[in-house]
């Protein structure tokens, strides 16, 4: 891929055909047709910043669909047993695919519900509170429901959560939060705190938190860690067993390309996993496959070792195909790849707003490539409103977060570098 260097005259290149020439060389353009790109009413593509929202439909994914649903048709209840892919097993297609995805074991990972379903399940398990350590760390501007989770939780077990819940903030006049204020925190005040609770990569500023850090202090403070990975699970790397993390969770819609609503998933620590004793609220599809269907017969639950133990009901096979087509094109593009000219879509478009848009708009994402994931957050000094609605006239689409917060995410499965330059150019025009 060629770099982003300066010219001959020292600078670094911002016209278009520099835009076009790191698209040329792009070893995953090919990507880019994969996917159905929105378009405008001139039939021309949008720029489609809003993966970190929903992420885009691959164009597998109406043919997977289309599939169970011709089996449905042809077989009906048989269609559990008897097909290619067999129903009842249709969930294990996806083991390998997303325990590549999170860094972890096939029996650590398990795809079923939503996320928020999901928290609430590994809370059930894994927030075992005290009087005396009963508190939760979550971090500033945390998304809405883990926030509502966590507090739903506290106060089911007694607690105000105004007293329970931590909130790590940045330091005043800054956007990103120190991991050194994180580890202080835990050795402070760790023998508090049954939980730490943390977004791997935070929705409102981008910023990726050094998960591996967090967890090893988490740990030895005495705490359980989770995280949520809702915008980290194919955004960035992860390696959540050998960090030690103590379960996860993820939805599937936004940077998994999984369409609206499409199942979630969960990871459970190999450490955990094979206890059969912990607490859990139990579901039938949770239960040792042995004797799952021995229904009534079976009045006992007896859970599957690993991540499957957590299952509550049967996996719904029209939102795991849109998935399983999209893992499909994780594994062929590989994360190191994807990660690389994330690294690379992002800090071209840092440079370019620093050049065109410098006094309107402030990056509040961390600069340090290694401290975020693909998306780019920005304040927007004045009429964000307006600002975004002249850009989604000029065919851009990213989104606003009150108060003044403009969110783009360049998705390197499918954005180019021209897509950057074109998103810049028109929040520029928005300047003049």
């Amino acid at each position: 891929m060629t770099p982003i260097t300066p010219d001959a005259t020292g600078q670094t290149p911002h016209d278009e055909s520099h835009a076009l020439a790191l698209d040329a060389s792009d070893p995953l353009r090919r990507f880019r047709e994969r996917f159905h790109i929105p378009k405008r009413p001139d039939g021309s593509p949008v720029t489609y910043f809003a993966g970190h929202s929903l992420g885009l439909q691959p164009k597998t994914t109406a043919a997977a669909i289309q599939r169970e649903l011709n089996d449905w048709a042809a077989m009906g209840v048989d269609g559990h047993f008897k097909k290619e892919t067999p129903w009842y097993s249709y969930h294990e297609l996806l083991r390998e695919p997303l325990a590549r995805l999170v860094g972890a074991h096939p029996d650590e990972v398990a795809a079923m519900n939503s996320l928020t379903v999901n928290l609430h399940l590994m809370m059930v398990t894994f927030y075992r509170p005290t009087r005396d350590r009963h508190k939760i760390v979550m971090e500033d501007a945390a998304f809405p429901s883990d926030t509502y989770a966590v507090k739903s939780q506290l106060r089911y077990h007694g607690f105000d959560p105004a007293d329970g819940m931590i909130v790590v903030k940045p330091r005043p006049g800054e956007f990103a939060i120190r991991t050194d204020d994180v580890e202080q925190l835990l050795r402070d005040r760790g023998h508090e705190i049954a939980l730490v609770m943390l977004g791997g990569v935070n929705y409102f500023t981008g910023q990726l938190f050094d998960m591996p850090r967090i967890a090893a202090a988490a740990k030895s403070a005495g705490c359980v860690v989770g995280y949520d990975l809702a915008h980290a699970a194919g955004n960035v790397p992860v390696a959540l067993h050998d960090w030690g993390v103590d379960f996860a969770v993820w939805c599937s819609y936004k940077y998994l390309n999984g369409g609206p609503g499409a199942v979630a998933g969960c990871f459970v620590h190999r450490d955990h996993g094979a206890n059969a004793d912990l607490h859990r609220f139990a579901g039938w599809w949770g239960n040792d496959p042995k004797t799952r269907f021995r229904m009534h017969l079976q009045p006992e639950f007896v859970p599957r070792p690993g991540a499957d133990g957590w299952q509550i009901s049967n996996p719904p096979i029209f939102s795991l195909a849109p998935v399983a087509a999209s893992l499909a094109l994780f594994d062929e593009a590989g994360m190191v790849a994807l990660r690389d000219k994330s690294r690379r879509l992002t800090g071209y478009m840092c440079d370019l707003l620093d050049r065109r848009a410098d006094g309107v708009v402030r990056i509040i994402t961390p600069r340090e490539p290694d401290a975020r994931g693909c998306q780019i957050s920005m304040l927007v000094n004045d009429h964000p409103r307006e600002r975004l609605s002249a850009l989604h006239a000029a065919g851009v689409v990213c989104d606003f977060r009150e108060p003044n917060v403009l969110r783009a995410a360049p998705v390197p499965l499918y954005n180019t570098f021209h897509d950057v330059w074109r998103f810049v150019q028109a929040l520029a025009r928005t300047i003049q």
